[in-house]
């Protein structure tokens, strides 16, 4: 079986575990997802996945604001204990959430936070566009689907390309850090604020 790069993307944002890890896993596995994440924690490498269940009940909630003095934002990011919460590792990975918020501008944490009446807003304007240019009924439905999944993709925070490292989302930026600090973390929400908005 062929291992395409989204596999290994897949099975990488599953597990926090590196590009080659992750290959290797479903060359070994030959391409059963399920098969790679249980090769990968039977491995040790895969910390992720299991600590994403544990409930991250502290953190920090951190400002930053911009040079210009136009823009900032509070981020409250949450891990398991204080003592993770008060290491440069942690601030470090604070710091760059909210420069990514500053930067990407997104509505909500992730999809279940959108505003769902926006979403069947955003859907209907896609399909009825679709119908409009002549296109049948099925393949204007897949269109509408289509956009609307770029539309969470830019939109939410999790989805969203890292700015720091484009080739990765900030979801696979999180769980890299839950492999390297040990421990759950979330981004439980945010607030930007804009000069003038």
């Amino acid at each position: 079986m062929e291992i395409t790069a989204s596999m290994v993307k897949e099975l990488r944002e599953k597990t926090g575990a590196g590009m080659m890890d992750c290959k290797k896993a479903l060359v070994h596995t030959n391409g059963n997802m399920d098969e790679a994440v249980k090769y990968l924690r039977e491995k040790g490498i895969s910390k992720a996945a299991s600590k994403m269940e544990r409930e991250a009940k502290e953190g920090r909630i951190y400002a930053y604001i911009h040079s210009n003095n136009r823009l900032g934002v509070l981020v409250e990011v949450n891990c398991e204990t204080d003592f993770v919460a008060r290491t440069e590792d942690f601030e470090e990975l604070c710091k760059n959430i909210a420069m990514h918020i500053a930067a990407s501008n997104p509505m909500a944490v992730n999809e279940e936070q959108l505003d769902q009446e926006l979403l069947k807003k955003e859907y209907e304007i896609y399909y009825n566009k679709a119908i409009n240019e002549g296109k049948p009924e099925n393949i204007a439905k897949k269109v509408a689907d289509g956009q609307i999944q770029k539309y969470v993709a830019q939109n939410c925070l999790m989805e969203q390309e890292y700015v720091r490292d484009p080739d990765k989302t900030v979801k696979v930026m999180l769980t890299e850090a839950i492999s390297k600090m040990g421990e759950n973390i979330q981004i439980a929400r945010f607030e930007r604020y804009s000069l003038g908005e």
